[in-house]
């Protein structure tokens, strides 16, 4: 991160307590996204995912005497597609550098990257934050600095043998886009919302998975505390968080630290620390790096990027339709705020809601699909890949109710049969005996039998006429659930109220 540049007024609602007063939290984010691409930054060598160690390597890969890197214009592609996703602004001409340091998994002893001209230059992400307690989400907007490309490196496995460290290069060379973040963020909710937003928009687009359990997505994180509306503080860096969950915890610790620290008439050093989830806690692992420690310089392999205005146009006709313009349409179509900000948050929640919505009421479908689908996935641990309820079932499902075929109650059960066993809702309720009763005459039967036997209650009811939901749930249990709601409230009236 580079200058740093205050644009947000002090917020109390995101003060972080201290033992003398409260404090300010400054968090500026640097994002890495592996691309999706078959190939890998500067060679043709495979980027699957879990593929035997040391075979996805190529000779650039593995720093063969010789060798030079050849751009990936797919890469580069994506690249400018995530920057056209972001409103960021799009650099025609960009270069690549070498970042030189030693690690036993990079081969070529220097890191292919962009700091002085990146490919991406400044945009910006809107993130809601929230729901707070009445279901409204905070609006809140982000600045990116900018994204550059560079190749990652591969990954060391120090657990592998009791005296010696393995090296798996499958990873060494994927195609990177590190997303700088400007120190914008003042909370852990804003930093997790951010993330998930990102990852979000990268998904919409296709350009990263954003899989961070497989480390295709981590995040660095810069924490640092002032008193509100301060000079900034130091700043120190916590590497390679691969969760969000992590990522909050990480920063709380973190924030905590510093704030003792300080409290105590102590200082800040700068340097780079790492989070360990057991212990829930960060601890050091470097002094913090700058540039020049780096010897940056240009990449004599590589001729600068460069494209013009056609390529760039292109591209933006390409892009899909995005989390916010889903969201604005979505609530244009009668979905609440909150129930339009759940589904567009995961690019597979939105997919799956449109599916079933397709000709059928838009906020009906939305509580079936946030209700109950997600939360059942939720309880089971299950992901919406792996739903055992297809949208066509639920669809099916909805349209019973619409069709008065069966209540909301038998809906639910119709719902865990469908989940545990499968199958066409419809037949079920067939074959089952699952179908509403409508005939007004075995639910009169039933409300006569039940008058009859609660005297007491016929009289309460005429007094307080809202009790009658209490004969409503006799007359339902009275037939299975199978009575028509409706009929059974016209038909109670009636008999009730004369």
């Amino acid at each position: 991160m580079t200058e740093l540049v205050d644009v947000r007024t002090p917020n109390p609602k995101n003060f972080f307590p201290g033992e003398d007063h409260d404090w300010e939290l400054v968090i500026g984010l640097e994002v890495h996204a592996q691309v999706t691409s078959n190939a890998k930054l500067f060679s043709g060598a495979s980027t699957a995912f879990g593929s035997e160690q040391n075979s996805n390597v190529s000779l650039v890969d593995a720093a063969m005497p010789g060798m030079l890197p050849v751009i990936n214009e797919e890469c580069v592609r994506q690249a400018v597609k995530t920057g056209l996703g972001m409103s960021a602004v799009i650099n025609k001409r960009s270069v690549f550098d070498r970042k030189n340091y030693f690690y036993p998994d990079l081969p070529q002893g220097y890191q292919i990257s962009q700091l002085y001209h990146p490919i991406v230059g400044e945009g910006t992400i809107t993130v809601q934050v929230g729901p707070d307690k009445a279901g409204k989400f905070e609006t809140v907007e982000i600045g990116v600095e900018r994204l550059h490309l560079e190749q990652d490196a591969g990954k060391s496995m120090h657990d592998q043998h009791p005296t010696m460290s393995f090296v798996d290069l499958n990873r060494s060379g994927v195609a990177l886009m590190e997303i700088v973040s400007k120190p914008d963020i003042r909370s852990i909710d804003e930093a997790k919302a951010y993330v998930t937003k990102l990852r979000s928009i990268l998904r919409y687009l296709g350009t990263c998975d954003g899989n961070m359990d497989q480390g295709s997505m981590r995040a660095d994180v810069n924490v640092s505390v002032r008193k509100p509306g301060g000079d900034f503080g130091t700043r120190c860096e916590i590497k390679n968080v691969n969760s969000i969950r992590f990522m909050g915890q990480a920063i709380e610790y973190e924030a905590k630290r510093q704030i003792d620290i300080l409290e105590e008439g102590g200082s800040i050093d700068q340097e780079t620390r790492l989070f360990d989830p057991v212990k829930v806690e960060t601890r050091s692992m470097r002094s913090k790096e700058e540039a020049h420690d780096y010897r940056y310089f240009p990449d004599p392999d590589l001729l600068p990027l460069e494209f013009d205005d056609a390529y760039i146009e292109e591209i933006r006709a390409s892009l899909p339709e995005l989390p916010d313009q889903k969201r604005a349409r979505f609530m244009e179509e009668g979905l609440s705020e909150y129930d339009a900000s759940i589904l567009v948050s995961d690019k597979s929640y939105a997919d799956y809601f449109e599916k079933v919505a397709e000709g059928r009421d838009s906020k009906t479908t939305a509580n079936w699909v946030i209700n109950d689908l997600l939360g059942a996935l939720n309880k089971a641990g299950k992901d919406l890949d792996n739903s055992p309820i297809s949208p066509h079932q639920l669809g099916g499902i909805i349209d019973l109710i619409k069709a008065d075929t069966i209540s909301g109650k038998i809906a639910k059960d119709l719902f865990e049969i469908v989940w545990n066993e499968g199958g066409d809702p419809a037949k079920i309720v067939e074959d089952r005996g699952m179908a509403q009763v409508t005939d007004t005459g075995a639910i009169e039967a039933a409300i006569d039998e039940i008058i009859a036997a609660n005297p007491d209650k016929v009289a309460e009811v005429r007094e307080k006429p809202k009790m009658i939901g209490w004969f409503v749930g006799q007359v339902m249990a009275a037939t299975g659930g199978k009575a028509n709601p409706k009929a059974v409230n016209e038909l109670l009236q009636k008999k009730i109220n004369g």
